[in-house]
């Protein structure tokens, strides 16, 4: 099956994190820091895995943090390097020629729209969306596996996870059609649909492999749950149009847009880290 290589990933990040204030008054809820690296970076590296070659932020007003996070800090590089400290905890911060691209979200108008308004830089060619409050952690990483399936079935990848079947209306939902091994064909997708009336228990989240048709139909889309510009609706409306699958995750996933599930994000990643786990362990066993 012949299909165009992905090389641009889109990374929405406008949004206000309204959840998480007072925190986010100055600073962008993508800059929450999971144990030592804030949660756009965690999604940057998943990206850069994969072989993304041009990353594409869209942004909103008080954004500059995240674009300085990205951009070279002589000063504080040359201090390091004057003390004898490796500068690799700052090579993802690091992006090629001509990556990161920064375009602006005027009004929050919904996913769609926020995808919408990188159209210009996406050109014709598939990209890929991640949305950073979904911390993702697999070995290889997500949208890795996910290209792994692009690349035999070609058309619209987008993540897939299994869920409580109790859950199922707080999520996108898959309407499965065949499926190979972790690859399910997308039949339909369903909003937020009641427990036991769902199709499956596959939730979609915030990963996307896409064509760049649905630019096309996100530029005559109508506002649709929220009064907002719905990239599933967009999606759906490529299902029988273009091939079309969900991938499901090999990993663990961390919805960071929930103070709980941020908590359990660090709780969980630090457990993991050879320099921290121990302590923390210790100290978690002593406050429960």
């Amino acid at each position: 099956m012949t299909f165009k290589p992905l090389r641009k990933a889109v990374f929405p990040v406008a949004g206000l994190g309204t959840r998480f204030l007072p925190a986010t008054k100055a600073m962008p809820k993508e800059m929450l820091t999971v144990v030592d690296k804030p949660l756009i970076q965690y999604a940057v590296e998943e990206a850069l895995e994969a072989g993304v070659e041009q990353i594409i932020f869209v942004t909103g007003r008080n954004k500059t943090a995240l674009e300085d996070h990205f951009d070279m800090a002589y000063e504080l590089e040359a201090t390091m390097q004057e003390r004898g400290k490796s500068l690799e905890p700052l090579a993802s911060t690091r992006m090629t020629p001509g990556s990161p691209v920064y375009v602006r979200q005027q009004e929050p108008l919904g996913l769609g729209h926020a995808v919408w308004c990188a159209r210009e830089i996406v050109g014709d060619e598939p990209f890929a969306v991640l949305l950073p409050d979904e911390l993702m952690a697999g070995k290889p990483g997500f949208l890795k596996q996910m290209i792994s399936a692009y690349e035999r079935v070609g058309g619209n990848v987008i993540g897939a996870l299994e869920v409580d079947p109790g859950e199922t209306d707080k999520y996108g939902i898959i309407t499965p059609g065949d499926r190979d091994g972790r690859v399910t064909e997308v039949k339909a997708l369903v909003e937020k649909p009641t427990p036991g009336s769902a199709p499956s228990n596959l939730m979609i989240p915030g990963r996307y492999i896409l064509q760049p048709e649905v630019m096309t139909i996100l530029n005559d889309q109508d506002p649709g749950a929220g009064g907002e510009i719905q990239l599933t609706d967009a999606m759906a409306k490529l299902i029988g149009k273009q091939p079309f699958h969900g991938y499901t995750f090999d990993g663990e996933r961390y919805d960071c847009g929930d103070k709980a599930g941020f908590i359990r994000a660090n709780l969980a990643l630090a457990l993991q880290r050879d320099d921290l786990g121990a302590k923390v362990r210790s100290f978690a066993k002593e406050l429960l």
